[in-house]
């Protein structure tokens, strides 16, 4: 991968690193034993318009951004991420469902998985996702709820 996109990436897994640290945004984990899936919701606002544009990402006061990640358990107890399937829904608090287009985003050994959802300002979204590690033998389903607000 050349030193660019390398960049490019970082900045971004950087930033949704820090993002997770804000008021705004959420993250979270769970444990399926052998793997553990991770997730943070963010205002798609929080990304800088360059990051955004490289990433194919939309900057807006109602979009959302969903990042997931599966980790596996290696023999030593290091996490390791691992590829793999992705896809679930966004339901209001009148269950109308919003589905997620995930998208898979590698940088070196790191692997994860974005989406873009629209939300209304103070909406609760009710997150059902499901994960399926390549090579694992079960679904990984989590359910989270978190709430944006327009900055």
């Amino acid at each position: 991968m050349n030193k660019r996109i390398r960049t490019q990436c970082f900045a971004f897994l950087s930033l949704i690193c820090m993002a997770a640290f804000s008021g705004q945004s959420h993250a979270g984990s769970k444990d399926f034993g052998e793997y553990q899936v991770h997730w943070s919701v963010l205002p798609s606002t929080f990304l800088a318009p360059e990051v955004a544009r490289e990433n194919n990402l939309n900057r807006s006061k109602s979009i959302g951004i969903v990042n997931i990640s599966i980790m596996k358990e290696t023999e030593d107890g290091r996490l390791e991420p691992v590829s793999g399937q992705v896809e679930g829904k966004a339901l209001n608090d009148v269950q109308q469902a919003k589905f997620l287009g995930f998208r898979r985003i590698q940088e070196g050994d790191a692997v994860y998985f974005i989406a873009e959802y629209q939300y209304s300002d103070a909406e609760m979204m009710t997150f059902q996702i499901t994960a399926r590690p390549t090579g694992g033998k079960q679904d990984l389903p989590i359910r989270f709820t978190h709430t944006l607000f327009n900055d």
